[in-house]
């Protein structure tokens, strides 16, 4: 599979936007992230001032792991007010970085 297969769907804007809200949010939440090119999944982190910054260049995807349907839809509600490509599965909701060119994309 290569590059050129995958669209960017996200930008730094947006994932700075997600650093800060998700910072400044009351629910303590942890994510992971998948690395475009290596394919690399970080372990879960909680922290997202200092650990979710940098190269967002290289993330395929963000999974948030909620614990709940009261804070699922609470977190629902803070990335559809940035306005994100993404979808929530049971108790993980995943933002898009990156999708095949094959595929539609739905925005939360």
């Amino acid at each position: 599979m290569s590059s050129y297969e995958y669209q960017s769907v996200m930008n730094n804007t947006k994932w700075q936007e997600i650093r800060n809200a998700m910072n400044d949010c009351s629910i303590n939440t942890i994510w992971r992230i998948q690395n475009f090119k290596t394919k690399y999944i970080s372990n879960w982190d909680g922290d997202w001032f200092y650990h979710f910054k940098g190269n967002y260049k290289s993330i395929e995807w963000l999974e948030i792991k909620i614990e709940n349907l009261e804070e699922k839809d609470q977190l629902i509600n803070i990335l559809r007010t940035i306005n994100v490509p993404g979808e929530a599965k049971g108790d993980v909701i995943k933002v898009y970085g990156y999708v095949q060119n094959s595929n539609s994309v739905n925005y939360l």
